[in-house]
């Protein structure tokens, strides 16, 4: 996976974040954020194609795979998506980049979405991965939506239910989450392999339940003290036609109450879109980005 892509580790404020990287020198920067419960590899069939045309930066978030997995504490702050997101761009200042776009999916695009309130002069653009706000989500909670993202509401108990349940058995809950939600196994082996090996980690397990008590808390009085305040930069959003976006949430509605210049639409795919559909996120990126490259060099 991910030939001709440097690998490093890049120091954040002494949280050790380890990075993919590619792409041509002088072009326009792309950060591309992954989702739960994966890494980086996500991206595999889709940074390639887009490193051809832009400096494409594939991170592990804090918490995930090959990066630190810090301590946290009693408000879950060090995994909030505020801290997640100034991790990101220092890291990007870190190779060069004070302006760039995002591509994000799932828990990353949660991350991308706290980035663009908090530092809006930093993102030029954001394309967003099969996912609504999270705070109106949780709001919108329904029976069936419970019943889809089952583990939304299990990773939010008290330490170390969570952990303890799935330290027993990471394999088989990682594929039964993402099987399921998938509806059959889209992974290539060795993307997959990587995510178990990963997860097979009791701090990953940890890390990543704290990512999920955090947005359950700390995340939305983040979100409620934006007030009125909107995400300014264009943003795309796309979602399943076959996923729970798609069956429980309107999701431009919920995108419009909390960004000015957004659109998007469902797209014939289920959850993991880069790995079930990479041909056409290829192409959605590339198309969207292009048109709004003249934003690298504004200011919000």
């Amino acid at each position: 996976m991910f030939a001709g892509f440097d690998e490093q580790i890049v120091d954040v404020d002494g949280v050790q974040i380890f990075v993919r990287s590619a792409g041509p020198k002088g072009a326009l920067p792309l950060l591309l954020l992954h989702g739960y419960p994966q890494t980086s590899a996500m991206w595999h069939l889709v940074a390639p194609a887009l490193a051809e045309e832009y400096q494409v930066i594939c991170p592990d978030l804090r918490g995930c795979g090959r990066s630190d997995k810090p301590v946290s504490t009693s408000d879950h702050s060090p995994y909030s998506k505020r801290t997640m997101a100034n991790d990101m761009v220092k890291l990007m200042g870190a190779f060069g980049h004070q302006r760039f776009f995002v591509g994000a999916h799932d828990r990353g695009a949660r991350v991308a979405h706290r980035m663009g309130m908090d530092h809006p002069d930093n993102v030029a653009a954001m394309v967003l991965l099969d996912i609504a706000p999270t705070r109106e989500m949780y709001v919108g909670t329904t029976a069936e939506f419970a019943k889809a993202y089952w583990h939304w509401f299990m990773l939010i108990q008290d330490v170390p239910l969570p952990e303890t349940l799935i330290g027993a058995d990471p394999d088989n809950y990682w594929k039964t989450k993402c099987f399921n939600q998938a509806g059959y196994n889209p992974f290539q082996p060795e993307a997959l392999e990587e995510y178990l090996a990963a997860f097979r980690d009791p701090a990953v397990i940890h890390a990543t339940c704290e990512d999920y008590r955090a947005a359950k808390t700390i995340d939305i009085v983040h979100d409620d003290a934006d007030g009125d305040n909107k995400l300014d930069m264009p943003i795309q959003v796309l979602w399943g036609k076959t996923g729970v976006i798609e069956k429980c949430f309107d999701a431009m509605t919920l995108w419009q109450a909390r960004a000015d210049n957004v659109v998007g639409e469902a797209i014939n795919s289920g959850h993991y879109m880069a790995e079930e559909i990479p041909d056409v996120i290829i192409k959605r990126f590339g198309q969207f980005f292009r048109l709004h490259e003249n934003r690298m060099n504004e200011a919000s």
